[in-house]
């Protein structure tokens, strides 16, 4: 399974019934797809959409019914629509449970990272900044290192920040990993993964329980 896959397989667990959820660009878009059916979830986007699918087949998409990201999506059953007023005022109020977000880095601080290269054109920051902020718990899904191999959960960020202390959660192809007072601490290590492996692609300290760790 590609690393994507497996990462928005892995994040899809952590999703609880009843649920208002929020996918960001990216790794998030994938997670529908792994929602399994006794779970009866509410997936925001930001764009006006409260009762999101996953994304449509080939030869079945509906103009009208994109998410944040550009792609074409599904609807379920009593799905709403509304403008991106009412959108961010969801956001706003503290009414998301759970929000999945990328990211380009994260401090072991839980400082989030993820609209900008200095040098690079973005849009703009958009509705990660407000996510980060308001939602009750906020999951960072990304791959444990870059393209050159090297670390995006770091000691501090060098990027410029989203929001600070925000996150919650780490999922990435190779581990899951909570941030708390004392640190970050290793939940979980992906199969066929070792947990020297982690630790040395980790760029900030990792606190290893003496537990056997689980896998996914």
């Amino acid at each position: 399974m590609p690393s994507k896959e497996k990462i928005a397989q892995r994040a899809a667990r952590e999703i609880a019934s009843g649920q208002i959820i929020n996918l960001g660009i990216g790794i998030p878009t994938l997670i529908p797809q792994y929602i399994t059916a006794e779970k009866s979830v509410f997936i925001h986007s930001e764009n006006g959409i409260l009762g999101m699918g996953p994304r449509c087949r080939p030869g079945t998409e509906d103009r009208n019914l994109i998410d944040a990201g550009g792609n074409y999506v599904t609807v379920s059953k009593g799905a709403s629509f509304f403008d991106s007023g009412l959108s961010f005022a969801l956001v706003r109020g503290g009414r998301l449970d759970l929000a999945f977000l990328g990211s380009l880095e994260v401090s072991e601080g839980g400082d989030l990272a993820n609209w900008i290269i200095p040098g690079k054109f973005s849009p703009g920051i958009g509705g990660g900044m407000e996510l980060a902020q308001k939602a009750r718990r906020l999951i960072v899904t990304i791959n444990h290192t870059d393209r050159n191999g090297q670390p995006k959960i770091l000691r501090r960020c060098t990027l410029p920040l989203t929001a600070k202390g925000c996150v919650d959660t780490i999922i990435t192809d190779l581990a899951v990993i909570d941030v708390a007072k004392e640190g970050l601490v290793l939940r979980e290590i992906a199969e066929g993964a070792k947990v020297e492996e982690v630790v040395e692609k980790t760029g900030a300290c990792l606190i290893v329980p003496d537990h056997e760790i689980p896998r996914f």
